[in-house]
């Protein structure tokens, strides 16, 4: 199964509020989510990597949460409807932001060579979260612990105020969760050659 069939056999499963179709068919038919890299030269650099990283952080995100730990001394939990947005949609940011290019590069005989690469160019730069929500919420309605979990996914890895941050993480658990769900798809499910990647997302 390919990540655009799993991602959809998920989101149809699970997501059934008003407006989730509109959402999916923008998603299908109106954007370039599907085809999208996850990140210009990092993680998921690649076209389809946007879906595959969400799909990768669904089955982190329900994997962390099914901790005993995590439910029974933390008391975390969330539907599954709200996991299935939370991850399948964090980065809808991204729709619409990398553009195929190339970039010269000097191998080991010290001869420059074209290679393809992705170029990142933000024509609503709203944010990363916050535009994630905002795009969401042209479509459907999001619970409170949804919007903030996709608006902090970032965790302390973002660029904002780390008392508001934190603040958020403690007060809305599913952030937290997604945050470390994100991280772990990142580092380990997506990381090229062996290493961690190096940048953000």
């Amino acid at each position: 199964m390919s990540a655009k069939e799993e991602f959809i056999e998920i989101y149809r499963a699970n997501v059934h509020r008003e407006g989730a179709d509109a959402l999916l068919d923008y998603l299908e038919n109106k954007s370039d989510f599907f085809t999208s890299p996850a990140s210009a030269r990092y993680h998921g650099a690649y076209v389809g990597g946007l879906c595959e990283h969400s799909v990768n952080v669904y089955h982190c995100l329900r994997e962390y949460l099914a901790r005993e730990r995590v439910q029974e001394l933390y008391g975390v939990e969330a539907p599954d409807e709200s996991v299935a947005v939370s991850a399948l949609l964090h980065d809808l940011c991204k729709i619409g932001c990398y553009k195929a290019g190339s970039r010269n590069v000097k191998g080991s005989d010290g001869k420059w060579t074209a290679v393809p690469t992705f170029y990142y160019e933000d024509k609503l730069p709203y944010g990363h979260g916050e535009k994630s929500v905002y795009i969401i919420s042209g479509f459907m309605k999001l619970t409170r612990p949804e919007a903030m979990a996709i608006r902090w996914h970032m965790g302390f890895s973002g660029g904002e105020d780390s008392r508001l941050v934190g603040q958020a993480l403690q007060q809305y658990p599913l952030a937290f969760a997604l945050s470390v769900a994100d991280m772990e798809a990142t580092y380990f499910l997506e990381r090229e050659d062996g290493e961690p990647s190096a940048g953000k997302h």
